[in-house]
């Protein structure tokens, strides 16, 4: 994503972490902790952990990304937290084994943002915008799996206009897949900006003129299929909360309803008691809760950082701490 020492740096200054202190705050950090940020992307949140820690006397971070490129602006801003650091490629639904294989078994916190970097939103030859005009891509894995170019040319109209409507929540997706498919007929549907003409198509004018640019929805829809972004979410919920330590923290940032629903879910199974039959005279299943959500509501972006940073206004946060 990042081609040089020059970008790397340029766009870590640039990176705006979401909800940064409401986030690390809700990891509680303590001394001697072993915390896990398991969508390093920029490094913001990561920073922000590892100032806590040190702060604190001490502990461990692992950012854990599935992007090279992240890594490597992630690994050029927290250099000065060198001796507390350490990196890991692979995707945080993997997050245990990843954890394994260098030795850790328990931690006391993870924090994972589950949008989109802005490294890959600003980095046009990764085809996550419709403002740039390149070859449709958006894997966040870069140059693993199949790509934006593989959903588009070679799903069914049928199963783009399920994405489109349930990941995008797109009104026009049938139409918008309809036509996909017969442009498509002509020859293969290679960059973003002949996507967006399509869809532009697609859409009457007066459903263009106000709210969010035409394409947002139907490339958020293409870009969560390709990465399997909604899949990873409770893999992620349940293969971290057994590493937890008593007290220990998990901080979640969505960005869509779906995740939304998807975090506050996982969450929730973990605080469930007793599931005997309302009748039971005494408890017979033996089951307790495990954890107290903290965030009984989502905690949403302050105004100031909506007005700085856009890009947070549908960031939802919660919080679970396990017991």
């Amino acid at each position: 994503m990042l081609d040089s020492d020059k970008n790397l740096s340029d766009a870590v200054f640039e990176h705006y972490s979401v909800m940064l202190h409401e986030t690390v705050d809700g990891l509680a950090i303590k001394k001697d902790g072993v915390y896990v940020d398991c969508t390093t992307g920029g490094g913001g949140h990561s920073e922000e952990i590892l100032k806590r820690l040190q702060e604190a006397g001490g502990g461990r971070l692992i950012c854990i990304d599935q992007d090279t490129d992240a890594l490597a602006a992630a690994s050029k801003r927290l250099a000065p937290f060198s001796d507390m650091v350490t990196f890991v490629k692979g995707n945080f639904s993997q997050a245990p084994d990843l954890l394994a294989d260098i030795g850790v078994f328990e931690i006391d916190g993870a924090v994972a943002d589950l949008g989109v970097s802005s490294f890959q939103l600003d980095t046009p030859e990764r085809g996550f915008s419709y403002m740039h005009d390149a070859p449709l891509d958006m894997r966040m894995a870069k140059g693993e799996g199949k790509s934006a170019y593989d959903v588009v040319n070679g799903y069914d109209e049928k199963d783009l206009a399920r994405i489109i409507s349930l990941y995008g929540e797109e009104k026009f997706a049938k139409k918008i897949a309809s036509l996909i498919v017969e442009d498509r007929k002509q020859s293969p549907i290679e960059n973003t900006f002949r996507l967006n003409d399509i869809i532009k198509a697609a859409i009457p004018a007066k459903f263009r003129k106000d709210g969010p640019h035409p394409s947002k929805r139907t490339f958020q829809a293409i870009r969560i299929e390709v990465n399997g972004e909604l899949d990873v979410i409770e893999k992620a919920i349940t293969g971290l909360f057994p590493m937890l330590r008593s007290g220990g923290r998990l901080s979640f940032i969505s960005f869509h309803s779906l995740e939304d629903r998807l975090v506050k879910h996982g969450f929730l199974e973990f605080t469930k008691g007793c599931t005997c039959p309302p009748d039971f005279p005494v408890c017979v299943c033996g089951n307790r809760p495990q954890a107290n959500v903290i965030t009984k509501k989502p905690i949403l972006p302050s105004k100031k950082e909506l007005d700085e940073n856009p890009r947070s206004r549908s960031a939802k946060l919660r919080v679970l701490e396990k017991i």
